[in-house]
């Protein structure tokens, strides 16, 4: 039997071979692009190993200092056993303080302080000392104590006189202040003393630091007839605190 021959689907026309597309050969780009890999940067792990080993360092030298630095504070207050000075009101005379119909202030006040060193080793050294006088947040009178050394153990009698300078006074500040003083129980004063002390030792010193002192639990009458009147200061108490100043901030 004989077998059969099925003519192919795509058979050539008129004799001619079926057309095919022609091919290039790739260019020298195509073939560099092939074998070229993609670029990706490497980290420099040199260099953040260089930054860790810093960082580690300046933190163990900081750690050190402060180390140091609270090794050399408790040898210091072991040897020295250091206290903060006293300040004690003693007296307080006002021989005027009133306000004129032009809220004009007028004020004369005699205030004695007594300071203490309680230290047996250390010598305190003050530079000149401000003082302020308010009633109710009303400044009535400033004034000033020297400078001074004060050595170990030592009590010194500070003794200033306070005025108000004529200030002329806001109107409501001198609406308060005229019906304070009309009060039969007085008028409740506090003092504010402002400085700065620095420490001796032996051979050492501290730098200056900035200290303030607050009085309160002063009671005083108001001054008839030219006579003075001394102030109550049995229930007085003073504050002494340090101030510390960094940058422009104070603590």
């Amino acid at each position: 039997m004989a077998d059969r021959v099925y003519p192919s689907s795509k058979q050539a026309t008129n004799g001619t071979a079926p057309a095919t597309n022609p091919s290039f050969p790739a260019t020298k780009a195509q073939l560099y692009g092939a074998s070229r890999s993609l670029y990706r940067p490497q980290p420099d792990r040199h260099r953040r190993s260089s930054c860790c080993s810093c960082c580690i360092w300046t933190t163990i030298a900081i750690i050190a200092l402060v180390l140091l630095a609270a090794i050399a504070s408790a040898i210091v207050y072991v040897i020295y056993r250091p206290h903060r000075p006293t300040f004690t009101v003693s007296s307080l005379k006002v021989s005027t303080l009133n306000v004129t119909s032009a809220s004009k202030l007028i004020t004369n006040i005699n205030l004695d302080v007594q300071a203490k060193n309680p230290n047996k080793k250390l010598v305190y050294s003050y530079d000149p000392i401000t003082i302020s006088i308010t009633t109710d947040d009303i400044d009535i009178g400033d004034g000033s104590f020297g400078s001074l050394v004060q050595g170990t153990k030592n009590t010194t009698l500070l003794k200033a006189a306070v005025s108000s300078s004529n200030r002329v006074l806001d109107d409501t500040s001198a609406g308060k202040l005229k019906t304070a003083l009309k009060s039969k129980n007085g008028l409740p004063l506090k003092i504010e003393l402002d400085t700065k002390v620095k420490a001796k030792m032996g051979a050492l010193k501290t730098p200056k630091l900035r200290i303030r002192v607050a009085c309160e639990g002063i009671q005083v009458t108001v001054p008839k007839g030219g006579t003075a009147t001394t102030a109550s200061t049995s229930n007085a108490k003073c504050k002494v605190d340090l101030k510390l100043k960094i940058w422009k901030w104070s603590f």
